[in-house]
């Protein structure tokens, strides 16, 4: 858990329960609670599909700011209908590129205009809206995390 003491600016509307065992939080400066909230973002949040390799069409609709272990994890979350097992027609090998660009190209500038720390970023794209931290065995979901090097996303094998 980050220290209360250690909290930043995120903008966000809706606010979701915590996620279960303590996990993701988001943090807003001048905070005494910790929330878990959907992400409005200054930036767009609907990307379009010629901005990805595959030329799929993704939607930002959430940003979640963790610790795991010692380390500070922010994570971006997507939909992406595309991906969907029924009537897809983008698989992992074609969305593995976008997580790419996602990373370099919405993650970084957002953890720059909010002036987030992270040790990790982690891109997710799902085809449905799927709770953080709930199991849903229909949705289709495709997770990459990357390691901040400077300006750049270095992907990280697990």
């Amino acid at each position: 858990m980050m220290a209360l003491g250690n909290c930043r600016q995120v903008r966000g509307d809706f606010r979701r329960t915590a996620a279960p065992g303590g996990g993701a939080q988001q943090w807003v400066r001048g905070c005494a609670i910790p929330f878990l909230c959907l992400a409005t973002v200054s930036m767009p949040t609907s990307l379009a599909a010629q901005t990805l390799p595959s030329g799929q069409g993704v939607e930002l609709t959430e940003v979640l700011i963790d610790t795991v272990g010692d380390e500070s994890w922010v994570r971006f979350r997507f939909l992406a209908p595309e991906i969907a097992r029924d009537g897809g027609q983008i698989d992992y090998d074609a969305a593995a590129p976008d997580m790419d660009v996602l990373c370099n190209e919405t993650a970084l500038p957002y953890l720059s205009d909010f002036e987030l720390e992270a040790s990790r970023v982690a891109i997710s794209l799902s085809d449905r809206p799927v709770p953080f931290g709930m199991a849903d065995p229909e949705a289709t979901q495709f997770i990459e995390v990357y390691r901040i090097d400077g300006d750049r996303c270095i992907w990280e094998e697990f």
